[in-house]
């Protein structure tokens, strides 16, 4: 029977696994599925808990009217140490049970291809998973790992993504090459320096070939952040006047802004103190008819759907001049055209730090632009314009190329096979 090794990519966004044949050498499948959770607002008592995963857990949430429990960006909560658990219908879920669902749901999938229960893999990991505590980077690794197991993997080993993308690019050159990785993916940007040679792509040992690391803790997901700040929040009633006392005119908390431009945060809306909270300010505006729909969101978990269309508008935006970021439910109504400039002018302060980021590490490990022979771009956020115009204008002369953008990583994973090698 042939033996199997899983390559697989855990995603912010989505997430992907390569099936590699270790007796023909070779990449049978890649499997890929969105990062997304959905648990059906109801059940019998004597029944498992019923969720589904991916592309079907988006239709389920809509055909129940998005009643549900809907998690998304699950990666981001790895280095939360403020994250220990959440409740679902009673029953108690920490990080590494939610990562391994979509791990489960990934290796059943591949099961099933091969016939084979594939206890052995080589999973990604961001260069940091935090950017500001190695402490934290340190709890994520271990609730990965954890999550791992859960999902029915006993041999596991963990390589950076970036060096993933770049085993996958090895396979397209003919010449020795030093290449900067970028790996842009929804929650983190990694970069790696390292040489390429695909006379050394059957190695068993590829340290050598590795001259840095280093990422820092922007994605996808910062840039739908600030734009739902910048030109969604208004829709919302981000600039409320309310009556405090009689006479006295106040804003409404901007905090309450903050909170619904990110996921993990959308939970803070839970409380019946703030709910109440809410209810005053609304009453106190009087009945501020934008501000009702930050209510209408709240109560009926709109969350997803808006940031759905936030994500058609950055896509949108990679290839063309103009789009419309439109959402019209339940009352609430957008409809406004963004050109690139306006969207690369939201998301410049993300697109600085990366560079300033770039920067430094370059300048950290001694890496100048002539020391690069091309440059490899993968994840969806590096499709976004702003981000190839970064690499185009800070490398003009450099050769910029770029794989499947969802999958090259889980196949490069599925290309480390030498790290189960005794050492």
């Amino acid at each position: 029977m042939s033996k199997f090794l899983y390559g697989i990519d855990f995603g912010t966004t989505n997430s992907a696994l390569s099936i590699y044949d270790e007796e023909k050498k070779t990449i049978i499948k890649t499997i890929t599925v969105p990062s997304l959770l959905y648990f059906h607002q109801e059940y019998g008592a004597d029944e498992a808990l019923n969720y589904v995963v991916g592309k079907n857990a988006i239709a389920a949430y809509l055909n129940d009217g998005m009643k549900g429990r809907f998690i998304k960006s699950i990666k981001q909560i790895l280095s939360r140490s403020s994250f220990i658990e959440t409740r679902i219908h009673n029953k108690r879920y920490n990080a590494s049970d939610l990562v391994a669902l979509i791990l489960k749901d990934l290796k059943a999938k591949a099961d099933k291809i091969t016939g084979y229960d594939c206890k052995k893999a080589v999973i990604g990991r961001p260069v940091f998973f935090d950017d500001d505590s190695t402490l934290k980077d340190t709890l994520a690794q271990t609730r990965l790992t954890k999550a791992a197991t859960i999902a029915g993997f006993s041999d596991v080993r963990f390589q950076f993504e970036p060096i993933g993308a770049a085993f996958a690019y090895e396979k397209t050159i003919s010449k020795i090459e030093k290449v900067l990785v970028a790996d842009l993916g929804g929650g983190t940007t990694d970069f790696t320096f390292l040489v390429l040679d695909p006379a050394n792509a059957g190695n068993k040992d590829r340290r050598s070939d590795m001259i840095a690391s280093g990422g820092i803790y922007i994605g996808g997901d910062s840039f739908d952040s600030a734009f739902m700040w910048d030109k969604g929040t208004p829709y919302f009633g981000k600039n409320t006047l309310y009556e405090a006392t009689p006479g006295k005119i106040l804003t409404v908390p901007i905090s309450l802004f903050a909170n619904i431009c990110s996921w993990d945060k959308m939970n803070f809306f839970n409380g019946l103190r703030i709910q109440k909270d809410l209810e005053n300010y609304y009453h106190y505006s009087k009945n501020d008819r934008k501000f009702k729909n930050l209510i209408t969101l709240i109560d009926n978990n709109l969350g997803y759907s808006i940031f759905q269309s936030i994500e058609k508008t950055k896509i949108e935006l990679s290839d063309l001049p103009v789009s419309q970021f439109t959402y019209n439910n339940m009352g609430i109504e957008i409809n406004e055209e963004i050109s690139r400039p306006q969207y690369d002018a939201v998301i410049e302060k993300d697109i600085r730090k990366i560079s300033t980021y770039l920067d430094e590490f370059m300048l950290k490990n001694n890496i100048v632009p002539e020391d690069i022979d091309s440059l490899f771009l993968t994840g969806g956020t590096s499709l976004v314009g702003g981000i190839q115009q970064l690499f185009k204008t800070k490398f003009p002369h450099i050769p910029v190329n770029s794989g499947d953008n969802f999958t090259s990583v889980a196949k490069g994973l599925a290309y480390s096979g030498y790290l189960f090698e005794e050492e």
